[in-house]
Formats: C-alpha cells, structure tokens, sequence
C-alpha cells in the first residue's frame, strides 16, 4: 500500500521515447567497459608476464578482478536502492577508471594485482547499475525494444575484445590494454550526467547492513576461490579446499540469519517467496555456467583440433553470438508486441540443451560448418534465455528492490560462470592428460593442456593426432556434462508463471517509484504489490 501511494503521488509524465534511448545508449558504453576489460586483458597476459615477471602469480590477476566484481555487486544493488541509482553508478565508473589508470601504471605483479581488484571493485557496479537503471526507466513490457541492443553489446565484446586486445599489445604496449578505458569511461560519465536526470533521492535514515555485507564477501570469495583453486592449484580434497568450502558455508549461513534480522538486509530474504524470482536465479546459474563454459572450450577445440588461428579466437564464435543477438532481438519484440515469455525460457532451455549435446557429439572429423551450426544452435538458446531471466526477475519483485533484484540476478549468473568454467574446466583437463597417457602422447600435456595451432605444428605427427584426440574426448567430456546440467534450467523453465509485465503508464497516471527513478504509473504500483 505504501508502494501504491508514493506512486500515486510521485505522478509525472513519461520521458520521451528518445530520451530514453540516448540514456539506454550511454549505459551500453558502460556496459561494454565492463565486459571488454577481461577479454582485451586475457589477450595481453603473455606480454604483462614478459614484462613484469611473476608467472606464478598470473592467475590472480584474473582471480583478483572476479573476486572483486562477484563479492561486490550485491552490494552495489542495495546501495543504489537506498540512496540513488544515478550517484551509485557514476561511483562505480569513477572507481572503475582509477583502478584502470593504476593497473597500466603497475611496476610489479604485486600492484597489478591489487590495481586489478580496486577495478573489479568497480566493475560489480557497472553491469548491476546498468540493468537496474533501464530497469526503472522502462517498464518490463516495453524491455523487450532494448534486448537486442544488450546483446550486440556481448557480441561486441566478445568477437572485439580479443582483437583490440591483441592489436593494442602489439602496437601500443600492454600498458593500453588498461588505459583504453579511458576514453570509453570518459564518454560514458559524459553521457549518463548529461542525460540521466533522476528525481532527488530522499535519504534513507537506516544504516548500511554492514554484517551482512561482510559475511556475504567471504561467502562468495570462499566460493570463488574453490572454483578456481580446485583441481589447479590444489587437489579437490586438499585442507585448503575443504576449510575454504567449510567457510563459506558457515559464512553463508551466517548471512542468511544476519539478514533476517536486519532493518535493510543486502538481500532483502522476501524475494525469494516469489517464485518466478527464485526460479530465473536458478535459470541465470545455469546460463551462466553453459556459456562461459562454451566460450572457454570452443575456440580451444577450434584451434587444437580445426587448426584455427588463436588470433581471431573472438571470430570463432560468431555462429554463437549472431545467432543469440538475433534471437534476443526477436523475443524482445514478441514480448513487446503480446507481453507473453513463458515460451521463451522454456524453448531457450530446450535449445541450449540440444546445442551442448549437438556439440559433445564433435569429434577430429567435424567440420568447421558443422561446428559452427551446433554453436548456432547453443547461441539461440542463450538468446532466449540471457535478457529474459532478468526481466522476468525485475518484474517479480516491488520497485523499491529492483536494485537488489538485478544484482541477485547477475551474481547468480557470475557464480554459475565461476562453477561452470572449474568443473567443466577440471573434467576436461583431466580427459586431455588420460587419453594423452593412453595414447603415448608422453609431456605434451604439461602445458595446462592447452597447445595453440602453431605449437601443434611443431609436434611429431603420432603426438599431434593423439592430442586432437585427446581434445576432442575433452570437449565431449566437458559439454556432455554442461547439457545434463542445462536440463535444470529446462525443469525450472517449466515451472515459470506467466505474471502479466508491467507496462507503459498513461500519461496522467505515470509515477516515480520508491527510489523516485521510474515512470512506471498507479498501475505498474499496483501490479507491482501483486507480482
């Protein structure tokens, strides 16, 4: 009922269509910042190394960015429905764009590294600000209009990253990998001050959950660090292992009971009640875990067994990306057009389960066309499932969380990832190094189990057919896994219910919401209270 006055009496026309947009487009920059850094930086790590030395501790400069980003986008999300989207999210900009600046200045691998995790610090806000804010300005049922463009933005990213990257490298020094930040940050600030304009966030006068938070980020660096530590830098049963999980469990634990008792918890325990809600974190997990799966494994099985060139690694799943951009495209309309999406994350599950197993069926003889019709295939059921989860999630919880809901949602997604690419990521290498040792393939393994074509190349004829096999068998191993995974998110998909989307209000109804942030009318207040 409070949610439903403060509507009614916040009411104000709609900003236009074209604002909107420029908005939208201002927040796709920061979004692409977000999802660039890693790729163009992955790309220049072979140079870093060679520069300031430190080998040993090259997995932390990853590890030290995902921590960072994972740990704090919860919190980013209640930060932003507590005292304003737009404040927030040039916050996390401005955060971003120093830890940048740091790590092109680093000397050591040391200070890459702390450089690094101030960045992903950063990071956790952008992509939660970006989707919480064009979660307040449009409505749900008129989201739809805005997929494609967020999925161009991945697609972008992903084929781009890693030819910026490499072309940087080579032209400008590793150094630029970081600095080109600059000036998409730069724009991206420019952008959002000049267009943003939100009504004035009245303070809140509860005090941040500092307890929670706390226990929260060693929940989820516990987490994190299992999945990348396991089965690489530790045994799976190794003491380090075991406290890390006993830790987070505990810590996890803790978290839940916190939050029962605090005036405003991190995340708030009753979105959880709603079903959709629960379900699309279910969803998004097992998406997450599916597609950075693919992205690690694809261009591996292209290069090691196709004979791809690593230098256009991004082009390699182009199948994947097109296919998801356009059908993300395609859905948002529909759901536009009939504010209908049960289907779309039923047959988006089916779709993905279908392309992991098309693609564990690949062998030394697939062609690079057959390939590339899998991946397709794969990337259409990413395209149903990607945007949809977080819409369907903004729709089933009241404004006033709209920011937690959308950092929930993407930390589900980013721990899915983190499983994803550990278990996935053991299976395989463990795969590689049997087949290898059955087949006489002796130390070529030693590498990670990771050989690029050139290096491929070099290996006497018995050693290299024995290691495409090998890769091969991996990949099976790894996707056969990934699909009876996916079948979760089918059966969750299932149990989706179609609560009508809050849609655009007429004029002399539109209404701010609780954060004063979104033109969603007395009605979309109303059907808020009865998501």
């Amino acid at each position: 009922m409070t949610e439903l006055k403060k509507a009614a009496a916040g009411a104000k026309a709609e900003p236009p269509a074209r604002s909107v947009r420029v908005v939208v487009l201002a927040l796709m920059i920061a979004m692409l910042l977000a999802m660039l850094d890693n790729l163009i930086v992955g790309t220049a790590m072979p140079t870093i190394v060679g520069d300031l030395g430190g080998l040993e501790h090259l997995s932390w400069v990853v590890t030290a960015y995902t921590l960072a980003t994972a740990a704090s986008t919860p919190i980013w999300g209640k930060l932003g429905d507590m005292y304003g989207r737009k404040s927030i999210f040039l916050t996390s900009i401005v955060i971003f764009l120093i830890g940048s600046v740091l790590s092109g200045m680093s000397q050591d691998m040391g200070q890459l590294i702390g450089f690094r995790a101030i960045q992903g610090l950063g990071a956790g806000g952008l992509m939660v600000g970006v989707m919480a804010i064009i979660g307040d300005l449009v409505p749900p049922r008129e989201r739809g209009k805005y997929q494609g463009m967020m999925a161009g933005v991945m697609a972008i990213a992903m084929i781009g990253g890693p030819l910026v990257g490499g072309t940087i490298t080579d032209h400008l020094g590793w150094r630029w990998s970081f600095y080109i930040n600059l000036p998409l940050g730069a724009l991206a600030l420019a952008m959002v001050t000049a267009v943003l304009h939100l009504p004035r966030k009245e303070r809140t006068k509860a005090k941040v959950d500092y307890l929670g938070a706390a226990l929260l980020t060693v929940g989820i660096t516990a987490i994190v660090l299992v999945t990348t530590w396991g089965g690489t830098e530790y045994a799976w049963g190794s003491a380090v292992i075991m406290e890390l999980i006993a830790l987070g469990v505990a810590s996890l634990v803790g978290f839940v009971f916190v939050e029962t008792k605090a005036a405003e918890p991190i995340v708030p325990l009753h979105i959880f009640r709603n079903r959709n809600f629960t379900l699309m974190s279910v969803v998004g997990f097992m998406a997450g875990f599916v597609m950075f799966g693919a992205v690690l494994f694809l261009p591996l099985f292209q290069q090691s067994v196709q004979g791809a060139s690593a230098t256009n690694s991004g082009l390699l799943l182009l199948p994947m990306l097109l296919a998801m951009m356009i059908v993300s495209l395609v859905a948002g309309r529909i759901t536009t057009s009939t504010g209908k999406y049960k289907v779309f994350p039923i047959v988006g599950s089916v779709l993905m389960v279908a392309g992991l197993f098309l693609l564990a069926a690949m062998d030394t003889g697939t062609t690079r066309l057959t390939s590339g019709l899998y991946m397709a295939v794969l990337g259409a059921g990413m395209g149903f499932l990607m945007q949809i989860t977080m819409l369907v999630a903004q729709n089933s919880v009241e404004l006033k969380d709209m920011g937690v809901a959308s950092s929930t949602t993407t930390l589900f997604r980013t721990l899915g990832s983190s499983f994803g690419v550990a278990i996935m990521g053991a299976l395989f290498t463990g795969r590689v190094q049997d087949e290898m040792m059955a087949r006489g393939g002796g130390r070529a393994t030693e590498r990670s189990a990771q050989l690029d074509a050139a290096s491929l190349a070099k290996l006497p004829v018995p050693v290299r057919e024995a290691y495409e096999y090998a890769v091969a068998s991996g990949t099976h191993i790894a996707f056969l896994v990934g699909g009876s995974v996916a079948v979760l998110a089918l059966v969750a998909a299932l149990f989706v219910k179609e609560v009508p989307l809050r849609g655009s209000a007429k004029p002399e109804a539109a209404a701010s919401d609780a954060d004063g942030t979104a033109p969603t009318g007395l009605a979309a207040a109303k059907q808020s209270q009865n998501a």
